[in-house]
């Protein structure tokens, strides 16, 4: 049976060659237009979302400031410094905290051979590397043995790797970091992220914090990286961590100006609304140009109703129901529909392979790896959802002209000239 109607709906359509190719053309553009604008979306939040990550999943970056309230007989006013007795403390009284360390950064001309430049060097713990997701492209991270032995070995960021090193291998060298050699263990790609403190991750360079010690006065950290258990307990690890501190150097636990702290978790529905608010936008355009092509659709079948009433008066006099009559030129609409979006999808698969990459963030980062930009790729995803797109608008195309030809009154159809 199914077969049977939609052998009677090719031959319908086939009728007329051209008009029916006509009227594909607004669903073959309309069904490509969906296509690229749910990957150019679905790419932008992809970027969007790395370059967020890119800072560390669940860092949280805390500043020492001043307290604001008055606590324990001391006045307001206090500067709060970190020292490693606050991150004991922290070890200790704050379970939803899984790690903790000390950052103290300054600034030094780094030089190799003739080459030299001013940057932020950041004396940390071998952990921080996981939490801020310095993730090394050649060599390895700071370890736990370089901590321990207070050893002189610096990784660097990428644009400090060419500014020093222009594209030469730089894993084993020695490098000299206010006067002092240090040996190159690892170096890092380019790093595309959307935020920074003190400076970008490219300018700089991480050393062991108790070999910073040589350098200048570690005693009191710049600032302190912690990560909670989970990225939902962010919030209430921050109160964990501000009480421990409060805890020892008397001041008020509740004093949220002592410590500022930045978690990357309380932003994340910002950019998720951001993200998906634009890739529900271009759907939806591209929903509408789909629409488009659906009107031409609908207003082809309705004529084609027209032209077609007294062969609907004489089926129906030979026996055919209304649902008969509807399912056909509903399936008529539906080929023609199916038919087109086959073309379309063919026709985004050939544009996004014309367009390939669009610049994003790499021209912002003098990046031409390509990563930071949008990448027109048409997933099998993409294809799902446009196809839901497609098969609904060729319904509500299709229903109007088949609820007109099903009303159709046999005898007033037969008598039509």
């Amino acid at each position: 049976m199914l077969i049977e109607v939609l052998k009677q709906a090719w031959s319908s359509l086939t009728r007329q060659p051209t008009r029916s190719f006509l009227t594909m053309l607004g669903i073959i553009w309309g069904i490509a237009a969906v296509a690229l604008l749910i990957a150019y979306g679905s790419s932008l939040r992809s970027v969007v979302v790395a370059s967020f990550d890119a800072f560390g999943k669940g860092a949280v970056i805390c500043w020492p400031a001043q307290t604001s309230e008055q606590a324990g007989g001391e006045r307001a006013g206090k500067k709060v410094r970190f020292e490693k007795a606050d991150v004991e403390e922290i070890q200790q009284e704050a379970p939803l905290v899984k790690t903790v360390c000390m950052e103290s950064v300054r600034r030094f001309p780094v030089s190799y051979g003739d080459r030299m430049s001013n940057n932020s060097i950041r004396g940390v713990c071998p952990e921080y590397g996981e939490m801020r997701n310095e993730v090394p492209s050649e060599g390895r991270w700071l370890s736990a043995e370089d901590e321990m032995e207070r050893r002189r070995v610096v990784f660097i960021g990428y644009r400090l790797r060419e500014k020093l090193f222009a594209g030469r291998p730089a894993v084993g060298e020695t490098v000299r970091i206010g006067g002092v050699r240090f040996t190159v263990i690892g170096t890092m790609d380019l790093k595309i992220q959307d935020s920074n403190y003190f400076s970008s991750d490219d300018e700089s360079a991480w050393i062991p914090y108790s070999t910073a010690g040589d350098l200048w006065d570690t005693r009191y950290a710049s600032v302190l990286v912690y990560v909670p258990i989970a990225p939902r307990f962010e919030k209430l690890s921050m109160a964990q961590v501000r009480a421990a501190v409060a805890k020892r150097q008397n001041f008020s636990p509740t004093d949220e100006r002592a410590i500022q702290m930045f978690g990357r978790e309380q932003f994340r529905p910002i950019i998720d609304g951001i993200t998906i608010g634009f890739e529900a936008l271009f759907t939806f355009v591209g929903a509408l140009t789909l629409g488009i092509g659906g009107v031409g659709l609908m207003n082809i079948m309705l004529v084609a109703v027209d032209e077609r009433i007294r062969e609907i008066g004489l089926r129906r006099a030979l026996g055919a129901k209304r649902r008969h009559i509807r399912v056909q030129f509903l399936t008529e609409a539906l080929v023609l529909t199916l038919a087109g979006g086959v073309l379309g999808i063919l026709l985004a698969y050939g544009l996004a392979a014309a367009i390939g990459t669009m610049p994003f963030y790499g021209q912002f980062y003098d990046d031409n790896s390509g990563k930071g930009d949008i990448h027109m790729n048409i997933s099998l995803s993409t294809v799902g959802i446009s196809t839901v797109i497609l098969l609904i608008v060729g319904l509500l195309s299709g229903l109007a002209p088949a609820i007109r030809a099903a009303r159709l009154h046999p005898v007033e159809a037969l008598r039509y000239e």
